[in-house]
């Protein structure tokens, strides 16, 4: 990556991009289903009139500015910049955060201000805005009201652009840029104090382990922006002059893709997950030859091995999967896809070999919000790649394993600390290392395996370890099992909590011609469910097998609480939710 030095503080991205190759569709959003482009000189200037109205309305550096959208847009990375570029710090919330986590948040961040993309979220920050030191919230809506998109601009408009450029000079990267609070699986949200240079230099690492070169290339972005693995991939692609179209929603991002052949994407495993889950499905409607085709091919694509390690036979036949039935998951996927980058959660091997193999490579990458976020990332050049990893760690980054197995991490990404909470940052980063949380180990070959979060392995009441993320990972390979939780903290077994996968179970009865009036006590389901654990229990050690096992009546969701919005388990709420099928399990 060239001329990098001169990129130091996070608002010196797209300013980079307008010195070297300025873009036309810079950052590009759908509205009423017209694609509108936004360049990049109309970017930096809206960006200098946000922090020109700020600056108006008293903003010093060092204050807060929260900001809220539901789906991600043009406007928040103009206010990200004009925000970042006065020295004051942005505070992105999730939207599917409650009320009660609102008030919590935005007082204990100390925001002065609020932004928000929409009506439903403007109602819901303004009923708990007497509990916070918020003294307006504005929206990026253009509804004529003193609070809109165009009535904050109006507010700067007498105030120099020199005053900016004195402000722009005197940040420093080493100066707090942002606070995340991670929604975390667990307890009250903390806030992460990230730098510029946390950031920055981080985003150049991992650029070093993409192989893109030219600036003429498209993204795609969908994963929610206040998450830093999203945020992160976004100035990546503002420093390399890449177009960033944004989706309409995770709903229709299989739409989306087609219209916007994007060069590759930021995944999370469950996303994959759905991806190929959808693929699978309508292979299974397929008939005769093309159905037996199908299948052949991704059974070759499950034997999938890196570097032609399977020899010129597999690779042959390889080619021929290729160009008859994998070809047509390229083009469901817009047709130019290269690579995915997968990060927040482990993905399941099986899924990184059927994708590669059919020539859209997933690259997997590890880290957290308090790594700015990312520790290693996966590279096929230089054997970078190795199937059941995580890749190797980037540069100026040191990893080490702790005698109980846990990963340590120090390096310029490492966060400043939580803010407000001195105890809880001593009792991370302790000697210059951030203790993760998670449990692994780096090979022979110097490549990172995860193992599992240390937080969530438990013991069962006879004193046997239970690792429940690899043995869920199994059982989701089921088509009747969309999630599962393994539990049983201090009982004598392990058992888990099943939500089936309702189109597909729909069709199963439909199949059998039989009717079910009631998942969770419907005899033919379960003793079917049953079958599929059976198998999967076959691959684990006798301790750690599924006992028993009930059916959840609903499906897991971000806004019922179930999961997060990167679409991990919230273990604790599941628990809780459903705790009458755990006192039946165990009782």
């Amino acid at each position: 990556m060239n001329d990098s030095s001169k990129i130091t503080r996070l608002f010196d991205f797209p300013y980079h991009q307008l010195h070297n190759y300025p873009q036309q569709n810079c950052l590009v959003l759908k509205e009423s289903n017209d694609w509108k482009s936004m360049s990049t000189q109309e970017y930096i200037n809206q960006a200098n009139s946000v922090s020109k109205s700020l600056l108006e309305l008293g903003i010093q550096p060092g204050d807060k500015i929260a900001v809220i959208t539901s789906v991600n847009q043009p406007k928040w990375h103009v206010l990200d910049i004009g925000v970042l570029q006065i020295g004051a710090v942005n505070v992105p919330l999730y939207p599917t955060f409650s009320e009660k986590d609102y008030a919590y948040i935005l007082n204990h961040s100390d925001s002065i201000y609020c932004f928000v993309s929409d009506d439903e979220l403007y109602q819901k920050v303004v009923k708990v805005q007497e509990h916070t030191q918020l003294k307006k919230v504005f929206t990026f809506e253009e509804v004529n009201t003193d609070y809109d998109w165009n009535s904050f601009l109006s507010i700067g408009t007498k105030v120099p652009r020199l005053k900016v450029d004195e402000f722009k000079n005197s940040v420093k990267p080493s100066d707090l840029a942002t606070i995340i609070y991670t929604s975390g699986t667990t307890g009250t949200p903390k806030g992460v104090m990230l730098s510029h240079n946390n950031v920055v230099s981080n985003v150049f690492a991992v650029g070093n382990r993409l192989d893109l070169h030219d600036n003429k290339k498209v993204a795609i972005s969908y994963l929610p922006i206040c998450h830093i693995f999203e945020r992160a991939a976004s100035y990546y692609c503002q420093y390399m002059g890449f177009e960033i179209h944004f989706a309409e929603s995770i709903e229709k991002i299989g739409d989306n893709l087609k219209e916007v052949k994007p060069n590759f994407m930021a995944v999370v495993p469950r996303l994959l997950e759905k991806v190929f889950d959808k693929i699978v499905d309508k292979g299974s409607n397929l008939t005769g030859l093309k159905k037996r085709l199908f299948y052949w091919s991704l059974k070759l694509g499950e034997q999938y091995k890196p570097y032609k390690e399977n020899g010129w036979w597999y690779e042959f036949k390889l080619s021929i999967a290729r160009k008859l039935v994998f070809s047509k998951w390229q083009e469901a996927l817009g047709g130019n896809l290269d690579f995915m980058l997968a990060g927040s959660a482990p993905t399941q091997p099986r899924l990184i070999k059927v994708f590669t193999a059919a020539g859209i490579s997933v690259f997997e990458g590890y880290g957290m919000t308090e790594t700015s976020p990312a520790v290693s990332v996966s590279d096929m050049r230089s054997k970078g790649f190795k199937i059941g990893t995580v890749g190797k760690i980037i540069e100026d980054v040191t990893v080490k394993i702790a005698e109980d197995g846990e990963i340590l991490v120090q390096g310029p990404n490492i966060m400043i600390g939580y803010y407000k909470n001195k105890t809880l940052t001593n009792e991370t980063i302790k000697n210059g290392y951030l203790h993760t949380g998670d449990i692994g180990e780096i090979d022979d070959e110097g490549f990172l395996k995860i193992t599992d979060r240390k937080k969530e392995i438990f013991k069962t009441s006879g004193g046997k370890y239970i690792a429940p993320a690899i043995l869920e990972g199994e059982l989701k390979k089921s088509r009747f099992i969309e999630q599962v939780m393994v539990i049983g903290e201090g009982e004598k077994m392990p058992a888990a909590l099943v939500q089936i996968s309702f189109e597909f179970v729909q069709e199963w009865a439909k199949r059998h011609n039989y009717k079910i009036t009631d998942i969770t006590s419907d005899e033919r389901l379960h003793n079917r469910i049953q079958e599929e654990i059976d198998f999967f229990n076959k691959k684990f050690g006798k301790w750690e097998q599924i006992k028993r096992f009930e059916i959840t009546p609903d499906e897991w969701t971000i806004d019922s609480g179930h999961l997060t919005p990167t679409l991990k388990m919230r273990r604790k709420i599941i628990l809780e939710k459903y705790n009458d099928l755990r006192q039946k399990i165990y009782n």
